[in-house]
C-alpha cells in the first residue's frame, strides 16, 4: 500500500475531529463528499461523475459487475494466470450461477498478455475480467486492442485498475471498458476500505447488490425516508455501498486524489518510469531480469530471481531498510515520485549483497 501523504493524514485527523461534534453534520454533508469524490474519479478516468459509484473494495465492485454485466449459460469469463483474487472470485460465483465457465489465460513466455488474450477471445466469450497492469510484475494489457476484439464478439470488459490508476494515464473514451475499478490505497495514495468504480452508460440501470437507503432518489430529505421511494439516484449512484458517505475515509481519499491530479498522472508516470528504466538496466549487471518494455508499464516491475530465493532476498533487504514485496516468484518494485537517485543506488547495493548471500 502507498505511504500516506501528509495532506491525506491531515484530512483524516480533521475528519475524526469533526466527528466529535456530529450535531454540526447536516443532511447535505452526507452527499457533498460523495459528489466531490465522483468528480475527482471522473477526472482520473476521463469519464463523467454520473458513472461513478463508491465501494469498500475491488471485490465488492466486481461482484456488482458480475451481477450487472450479462453472462449466459455456456459462455466463458476470461481471467489472467496469477490474477489478483478480487477479480477472480466474483466471476467464479457468477459462472456457477449462470452455468458459465471461468477460463484462465496461461502466462505467455514472452509476457505479451494482450496477444495471449486475443487468441482466447471467441464467440463463446461473455466477459473479459482483467487488470490493466498485472499485480506481480507490471506486465500490461493493451485495453484498446482488447476492447476492439471483445466488441467483435459481443463480450464485455471489467477492468481492475488498482495497480495502475493514479500512476498510468487512463481514458474511458479511448479504452471503452464496461466497468473499471480501483482501490484507493494503492496509486491513488488514499486509505484502505475504499474503492471507486466507473460504469459505462449502458450498465447504469442494473440491480445493486446493496439495499442502501441513500441510493434512492430523494433520500437527501431525511424527513421523508420512511416513504421508501423505489426510484434510484441518477447514474451509477444506485450501486454505492452502504455508508459510502464515510466522514473519515472519504475526505482522506478526496485529498489524495486532488494531490495526484495536482501532480499530474502523466508526470507521475514519466518520473517513475525513469526510476524503473534505470533499475532494469542495472539489474542485468546483477544477473537478474524484469519484464521488458513495452510489455510492462513504467511504474512497476517484478524482478525475476533464482527459484526459491525471492522471500529470503526480501527479508535481507528489509534488514537493510530496503523494502520490496514478494509476489509469486518475483520481487516487486514500486518506486514513486518521492524516491531519488540515492534510493535507487541504495536498493541496488542492498540487492547485490542479498543475492550474493543467497
Amino acid at each position: 500500500m502507498a505511504p500516506q501523504p501528509r495532506v491525506v493524514r491531515s484530512a483524516g485527523v480533521a475528519a475524526v475531529a469533526r466527528k466529535a461534534a456530529p450535531w454540526d453534520i447536516t443532511p447535505p454533508d452526507f452527499l457533498a463528499g460523495l459528489e466531490t469524490a465522483r468528480e475527482l474519479v471522473a477526472r482520473l478516468v476521463g469519464g463523467d461523475a454520473n458513472g461513478v459509484f463508491v465501494a469498500p473494495s475491488v471485490s465488492y465492485a466486481m461482484t456488482t459487475a458480475a451481477a450487472v454485466l450479462p453472462l449466459d449459460r455456456g459462455q466463458r469469463v476470461l481471467v489472467l494466470d496469477d490474477q489478483f483474487p478480487s477479480n477472480v472470485y466474483p466471476w467464479r460465483a457468477a459462472a456457477a450461477r449462470h452455468g458459465a465457465e471461468v477460463v484462465t489465460v496461461p502466462r505467455p513466455p514472452d509476457d505479451d498478455w494482450t496477444a495471449a488474450l486475443l487468441e482466447c477471445i471467441d464467440p463463446l466469450t461473455g466477459v473479459v475480467a482483467v487488470p490493466q497492469c498485472h499485480w506481480m510484475d507490471g506486465s500490461r494489457v493493451d485495453l484498446q486492442a482488447l476492447r476492439a476484439a471483445t466488441r467483435a464478439v459481443g463480450a464485455t470488459v471489467a477492468v481492475d485498475a488498482t495497480q495502475s490508476l493514479g500512476a498510468v494515464p487512463f481514458d474511458v473514451a479511448t479504452l471503452q471498458p464496461d466497468m473499471v475499478v480501483a482501490a484507493a490505497y494503492k496509486w491513488l495514495l488514499g486509505p484502505t476500505s475504499l474503492a471507486f468504480c466507473w460504469v459505462a452508460p449502458e450498465w447504469r440501470d442494473g440491480g445493486p447488490i446493496d439495499g442502501y437507503w441513500l441510493s434512492r432518489k430523494g433520500s437527501e430529505d431525511f424527513a421523508r425516508l420512511s416513504e421508501y421511494p423505489e426510484a434510484f439516484q441518477p447514474g451509477a449512484r444506485r450501486y454505492d455501498m452502504g455508508g459510502s458517505y464515510n466522514f473519515v475515509l472519504l475526505p482522506m481519499a478526496n485529498a489524495a486524489m486532488e494531490l495526484v491530479l495536482g501532480w499530474g498522472v502523466e508526470r507521475i508516470h514519466a518520473t517513475i518510469t525513469g526510476h524503473t528504466d534505470y533499475l532494469a538496466a542495472a539489474l542485468c549487471d546483477l544477473g537478474v531480469t524484469a519484464v521488458r518494455r513495452p510489455q510492462r508499464f513504467g511504474h512497476l516491475m517484478g524482478v525475476r530471481l533464482p527459484p526459491g530465493t525471492a522471500r529470503a532476498v526480501a527479508e535481507r533487504l528489509a534488514v537493510a531498510g530496503v523494502y520490496a514485496s514478494v509476489r509469486g516468484t518475483t520481487l516487486r518494485l514500486s518506486p514513486h515520485v518521492y524516491n531519488d537517485a540515492e534510493d535507487l543506488a541504495r536498493f541496488l547495493d542492498a540487492l547485490s549483497e542479498a543475492l550474493h548471500r543467497s
